[in-house]
């Protein structure tokens, strides 16, 4: 039975609606705010003790009074519809259809919040998702079932990385099988504080490109209410589990921006008057991330994985700050996006030496991609190292004070930067490997400790580019 309480709201301050507690309600539990126009707006109950209780009101809170006010508590969190169908459709931050098409046929309802998974049960991620991205798939592969952010700033392309993720990721058979059916794959995209025109720039790249078709847009905007960055999110988790675990599908779920999400967990927790911690946001924002990032992995006896790839910017670069600091300690590995790069014109401007997929090995070599992909991404990690050390050593002595051989690795950092990391359209690992085999070419056989004698002669010897000697290597720098 729903329970209903009016004249009870004694203070309103933005989103935030407070009550008198009169009934004996749950925390979480969803409630419908009905103003003295008539109109209902969704929230939920986000704090309550023995006197009084807050509520996060998710839409406009215009028109609200504390007189005419009336609360409907229905009983249960927030929940949402769900059905296959929710593929190739556009909602907004909570869940609502907005692509002017008819409404989900829900064949199920799931809490937002999600339900705890026995750790038991979870399997370690396996098998290789490729993006299209090289210093992705060959330097820092996503694995299925992995948690990898992307560590962006402000004015960095992660928004045109994040769209051409989304239309370019699928899935990689392992040696030996069958290609998997489009159908197994999928896209669940949630925008978090988006300007109008970046979410129109997902929509139209999504529609444009035939990827909407397998993919669930979730766009919340930066004029939306604060409480409804916070609920985007769960809203587009909760429909990616639904589709990986319950449906049987393989899902990259694409969070962008978290920052935006943070942003809104400290202006919120601001208004209930929480202690701050860190920079002002809540003590218990390492926990509430964890809520999100911890939603996706594998199964046991489950078909279907559920993949995350996050995107923060961080406050002035800062990667010591709260947020991209804690989010390093939740998830395995993290992107990083290069001011530098970005500045020289490189797309994706992806810094190699920072970035790191803990999972890569679990998902690569073998029988995933190919047997000799973990030793050139180890050697072309240790080369372009190499060739940043000959940078700032060159900064110091000048080109003409190095050994022919760091000159040698100059050339190779730039040829590393301007043909293997930046990239005008997506590749296949098979292309980007083939790359990366070439680059190395072009060093002294001597200096590619990380390969074994069979894979020089396997991938290095039958190629035309010839390793430079010093005097030409001199020369060309």
């Amino acid at each position: 039975m729903r329970l209903s309480a009016e004249g009870v709201a004694t203070r309103l301050e933005g989103p935030l609606l407070f009550l008198r507690r009169t009934l004996d309600v749950g925390l979480n539990d969803a409630v419908e705010v009905i103003g003295p126009d008539g109109a209902p707006r969704r929230g939920r109950v986000t704090a309550l003790d023995d006197q009084f209780l807050t509520i996060e009101v998710l839409e406009s809170t215009a028109g609200l009074t504390l007189a005419g006010t009336v609360v409907r508590f229905l009983g249960e969190p927030p929940v949402f519809g769900l059905a296959p169908g929710i593929l190739g459709r556009i909602f907004n931050g909570v869940g609502q259809v907005i692509d002017g098409g008819p409404p989900i046929a829900a064949k199920t309802r799931s809490r937002i919040d999600g339900l705890p998974i026995n750790p038991v049960a979870r399997a370690g991620p396996r098998d290789f998702i490729e993006t299209g991205v090289t210093t992705l798939d060959l330097m820092n592969s996503l694995v299925r079932g992995q948690k990898l952010p992307i560590f962006s700033g402000g004015g960095l392309p992660h928004d045109r990385l994040a769209a051409e993720i989304a239309k370019h990721a699928r899935l990689r058979p392992r040696e030996g099988e069958k290609q998997p059916q489009p159908d197994d794959f999928a896209i669940v995209f949630a925008g978090i504080g988006l300007p109008h025109d970046s979410a129109e720039f997902f929509r139209r790249s999504l529609e444009a490109s035939g990827a909407l078709e397998r993919t669930a847009l979730f766009l919340n905007l930066a004029s939306d209410s604060s409480t409804q960055r916070l609920l985007t999110p769960r809203f587009a988790l909760t429909a990616a589990e639904y589709l990986a675990f319950d449906c049987g599908m393989h899902v990259l779920a694409i969070l962008t921006d978290m920052t935006n999400y943070a942003e809104a967990l400290r202006e919120v927790s601001s208004s209930k008057g929480e202690i701050p911690s860190r920079k002002g946001f809540p003590g218990y924002l390492y926990s509430d991330l964890a809520t999100l990032f911890e939603r996706a992995g594998t199964l046991r006896g489950v078909r279907g994985t559920l993949t995350q790839l996050s995107i923060l910017t961080m406050p002035a670069d800062d990667i010591s700050h709260p947020i991209p600091d804690l989010t390093g300690y939740i998830t395995e590995g993290q992107i990083v996006l290069s001011r530098e790069l970005d500045r020289r014109g490189v797309y994706p401007p992806v810094d190699v030496l920072p970035s790191l997929s803990r999972l890569m090995k679990d998902g690569t070599g073998g029988k995933y991609t190919h047997p000799d992909h973990p030793a050139l991404s180890s050697q072309l990690y240790a080369a372009y190292a190499r060739a940043v050390q000959a940078r700032v050593l060159a900064s110091v002595v000048g080109e003409d004070g190095l050994a022919a051989t760091d000159r040698q690795y100059l050339v190779f950092g730039q040829a590393f930067e301007t043909q293997l990391v930046n990239q005008d359209t997506p590749r296949t690992l098979d292309e980007s490997m083939a790359l990366g085999w070439r680059l190395l070419a072009a060093l002294p056989r001597s200096e590619l400790a990380r390969l074994s004698d069979a894979q020089i002669a396997r991938h290095l010897d039958v190629l035309d580019v010839p390793a430079a000697p010093a005097a030409a290597s001199a020369a060309a720098a």
